[in-house]
């Protein structure tokens, strides 16, 4: 809804005070869609050119999370928090008790309780692989978290693709907006000897292209991939909380303690009170009692 209305303004702002100050939009909607056929179709032809087809595909879906927003949200932190700390305490009781839920998180009555963290890949078998080196004795903490740090590094590293491959159009977009007004340019010239009422014409149409360049690039495709890095470096921290709690639990802190660890680490704005986190894994205690 906010990526919508930043739109709006955009548009209404740019054009609105353009129609106050005398300009004409006929020219423009003359010239648009020749304009936007060159300079967008040659956007889009080099972004094709330079990325491959995953990225292609995943540019056109990050796309949806500037309207979207980052996919993890405040209960989404709690649910996260409250899913460790019942498997900590399986872990804790009985390290067998726990291969039947890290060995196939689909199947596992703890992971059922919360199906967006189950069926988030990453975050599943990030859990999983994190619990059962811990039972295959790889447990050192400053070696683990190291492996971790690496792991949702390489993660991120893939999740901005998008981000670049929509800030590299961004920036080419000018230029491409050039192309186009020194081909309006060209055109002009063959009609040097027409009159000056057409001649302006001819000029107003090729500045449209460099218009057109600048705002698409500043206005639109690199706000786009501004937002993008922003969603994508946010969803990031969920994953890193994941690595906070699982390194305290090899630590040998207690399951709370590894919860709180935990719940300091998540972003200030979706972390959860200390009471709702507490009355949410009171819930959790008494169901396994």
């Amino acid at each position: 809804m906010v990526g919508i209305i930043g739109i709006v303004m955009i548009f209404v702002m740019v054009f609105g005070g353009y129609v106050l100050a005398g300009g004409h939009m006929e020219m423009i909607l003359h010239s648009l869609p020749y304009e936007l056929m060159m300079i967008g179709g040659a956007a889009v032809g080099a972004f094709v050119i330079s990325n491959d087809f995953s990225t292609v595909k995943a540019t056109f879906k990050a796309v949806g999370k500037v309207f979207k927003g980052p996919k993890w949200k405040s209960g989404d932190y709690r649910d996260l928090l409250c899913l460790l700390f019942a498997l900590i305490r399986v872990a804790r009781a009985s390290p067998v008790a726990l291969e039947q839920h890290i060995e196939n998180a689909h199947d596992s009555e703890i992971f059922a309780t919360y199906p967006k963290i189950r069926d988030d890949h990453e975050a599943a078998q990030l859990i999983c692989d994190t619990f059962r080196a811990a039972s295959m004795n790889y447990d050192d903490p400053h070696q683990v978290e190291e492996v971790l740090e690496k792991r949702i590094e390489a993660h991120l590293h893939h999740d901005l693709h998008a981000m670049h491959a929509l800030q590299s159009m961004a920036d080419g977009l000018p230029a491409l907006g050039i192309v186009a007004a020194v081909l309006g340019v060209i055109k002009t010239m063959g009609a040097i000897d027409q009159p000056p009422e057409i001649l302006g014409k001819l000029i107003g149409g090729a500045l449209v292209g460099t218009f057109l360049g600048v705002f698409l690039a500043y206005g639109l495709v690199g706000p786009f991939a501004a937002k993008v890095k922003a969603v994508v470096e946010e969803d990031v921290s969920f994953y890193r909380l994941i690595r906070e709690v699982l390194v305290a639990n090899l630590y040998n802190h207690s399951p709370q303690n590894c919860i709180e660890v935990g719940r300091q680490n998540a972003p200030g704005h979706l972390r959860p009170s200390y009471a709702e986190l507490e009355e949410a894994l009171k819930a959790i205690k008494q169901d396994a009692a």
